[in-house]
């Protein structure tokens, strides 16, 4: 039980010099998508060679129940959460030496043993340029992590995240002990805001100005609420933060609860995320059973408990007062505002609401000041941004970066390029909030304030990397039915507005768009954008104007001349027999189904375009490639 500071500081040392105590440490990603590609089965097979080595030493930092743990003179090998390539995974770390060994398969476990005995490196796991061929043996030197400046996901793929004395070595919950005995409320709320720090949501709001709101409303009971419900298509960052760090963001919650005076706070979650919801229920009973969650933490006098909520899904519950009316018990769906959660939130109390990343960013600001925060990043946005990067982007994963960054620099250095020497298109910015920026924008830098001139937002941190094989049109008509069937139904503008906008899209991928649909599109997109009751609706139709500002000619292309550039529109497809190539075999005119294609054996066939239902069996069919897509 950690009753006090001096208490807290005996144990963080003792735990350091046990991790200093270990030879080697060796860290298999558990983060979803390293598990979902088979990493414990990897942690297995890497037990067991480890173990025949006579390597092996221990998999805890202490041993059950005690708080020393045994002087470790051997390998250690342990689960951590993700490291941020997740497309380079299974993933497995080499410390102290920061080895780094990718795409590792079970049958490797033998090879990385004897490596580790031997004191040598298996060069074929190691990560290699796509382009220039160099090899790269450290994690720190890989061009994806170069350029990382890592605050939020700093313990993530380093520590044990099923381990409180891992993060407590890592100087965890030091900045809980240094606010609530060093520093009062109104000063931890200064410091926050002092900090420069807005919210990580999307929103962008200044969190201390928000923590002083909640602070000064009035109301005997206060809540704090850490929005973990994370659902945008391509984004994993709050998943990964809770997976990997889950008492970082305890941590972040017990500080926001003593400096805006709440006792109780809830993590909303979602019920898809089972490893994150497993791990922070672990990290809740860990913190509790120590004394750091409960009654007089630390002898300060102040008490915090955080209860999980799991949700059932629904992307409406990301917004604010949807979320509390689900914790609530009732349906989730949004409330006009004012009053703000700040003055009445959770069962009519002031309650603060920030997501997983904000809090996560709340103990290295309080542990090493503000002026240190405002080091990171832009003047307007200090600090850094976790992006999950996806789609076609050679380096797809996790990376976190300090505000400002430029497209670019994101795209191509980290990123690795476009996959396969593609050419690059687009890119969408905070999923379907957010909007789409093009080549022009490659050189802007993305913080709120730059991001909103460009029509678009970093919402919750989804950048999905387009190439011109990527139809923007279709793209639009993806986000627009996402939102649509996300939409709670309660105001008029969003239920109605998002299905018109969602037929019209839909028509124009299928070839039968005009012109004047065009114009209904920017015309009922504004009016969603302006009158919808929550952020859901008020953001729905960004993806659809930003893409109408900036491709309007591939729109046009649809409507005017029925022609999808990117050809991927089957709609708009058209195919025809190439009448060299076309042996008169007749297999085309048997597969279709609606009698399309005649001919005489042995002579070259044709296709009737008004008659063609555009299915492709013809092209499948076809063993001598006379069948062609014509754009």
């Amino acid at each position: 039980m950690i009753e006090t500071t001096a208490v807290l500081a005996a144990l963080r040392r003792e735990k350091q010099a046990a991790l200093e105590q270990e030879k080697q440490r060796v860290l298999i990603c558990a983060g979803t998508g390293c598990v979902a590609n088979g990493s414990l089965k990897v942690y297995d097979w890497l037990c067991q060679a480890i173990a025949e080595k006579g390597l092996s030493a221990s998999v805890e930092l202490e041993d059950e129940g005690k708080h020393g743990g045994e002087k470790n003179q051997g390998v250690v090998i342990k689960q951590s959460g993700c490291h941020g390539f997740c497309e380079k995974g299974p993933l497995v770390r080499i410390e102290p030496q920061g080895i780094l060994y990718v795409g590792v398969r079970p049958e490797d476990a033998s090879d990385i043993a004897t490596a580790l005995a031997e004191g040598n490196v298996v060069e074929r796991l190691l990560y290699k340029h796509p382009n220039t061929e160099e090899t790269f043996a450290r994690e720190e030197d890989i061009p994806f992590y170069r350029q990382q400046a890592r605050v939020a996901l700093g313990n993530c793929g380093n520590i044990d995240p099923e381990s409180i004395w891992e993060y407590i070595a890592r100087d965890g919950y030091a900045a809980a002990a240094k606010a609530l005995t060093e520093m009062s409320p109104e000063a931890v709320c200064d410091e926050v805001l002092e900090s420069g720090l807005r919210g990580r949501g999307g929103g962008g709001f200044p969190t201390g100005r928000k923590w002083i709101l909640t602070r000064q409303a009035s109301g005997e009971q206060r809540y704090v609420i850490c929005n973990g419900d994370e659902g945008d298509p391509g984004a994993f960052m709050d998943r990964s933060v809770m997976e990997g760090d889950p008492h970082r963001v305890i941590e972040g919650m017990l500080i926001a609860g003593y400096a805006i005076g709440a006792s109780r706070g809830y993590v909303y979650m979602r019920a898809e995320y089972p490893l994150a919801v497993k791990r922070m229920r672990k990290a809740i009973a860990d913190a509790t059973s120590q004394g750091l969650l409960g009654e007089d933490i630390l002898g300060s006098g102040f008490s915090f408990d955080i209860t999980i909520k799991e949700g059932a899904g629904a992307f409406v519950c990301g917004e604010e007062s949807a979320l509390i009316a689900s914790i609530e018990g009732k349906r989730g769906m949004p409330r006009p505002k004012p009053p703000f959660p700040a003055q009445s939130g959770l069962w009519g109390c002031p309650t603060l609401i920030n997501n997983v990343e904000t809090f996560a960013n709340i103990p290295p600001i309080v542990l090493r000041g503000a002026s240190w925060f405002q080091e990171l990043g832009s003047k307007t946005s200090p600090g850094t941004k976790t992006f999950a990067i996806t789609g076609e982007v050679a380096n797809t994963g996790l990376i976190e970066v300090p505000m400002g960054k430029t497209l670019r620099e994101i795209v191509f250095d980290i990123g690795g390029g476009v996959r396969n020497n593609g050419k690059f298109k687009a890119v969408q910015i905070g999923g379907p909030s957010g909007g789409c920026l093009t080549a022009e924008h490659l050189d802007l830098p993305l913080d709120f304030d730059s991001l909103q001139e460009a029509g678009a937002m970093i919402g919750s941190g989804g950048l999905v990397v387009m190439d011109e094989k990527t139809c923007i049109v279709e793209v639009a008509r993806f986000f627009m039915n996402f939102t649509q069937n996300e939409s709670c139904g309660k105001c008029v503008l969003c239920r109605e507005g998002t299905r018109r906008m969602l037929e019209i899209l839909q028509r124009i991928v299928d070839g039968e768009g005009t012109l004047a649909d065009l114009d209904a599109l920017e015309e009922i997109g504004e009016a969603v954008k302006e009158g919808s009751l929550c952020g859901l609706g008020k953001t729905a139709p960004n993806p659809v104007l930003t893409t109408m500002k900036y491709f309007r000619e591939e729109y046009l292309a649809h409507v005017v001349d029925h022609r999808c550039p990117a050809g991927v529109c089957q709609g708009l497809k058209v195919y025809r027999i190439d009448p060299d190539k076309c042996k008169g075999c007749s297999k085309c005119a048997r597969v279709c189904p609606v009698g399309a294609i005649s001919g005489k054996v042995k002579e070259p066939f044709t296709i009737d375009t008004e008659k063609c239902v555009k299915c492709g069996a013809c092209k499948e069919a076809c063993r001598f490639g006379a069948v062609e897509e014509v754009a």
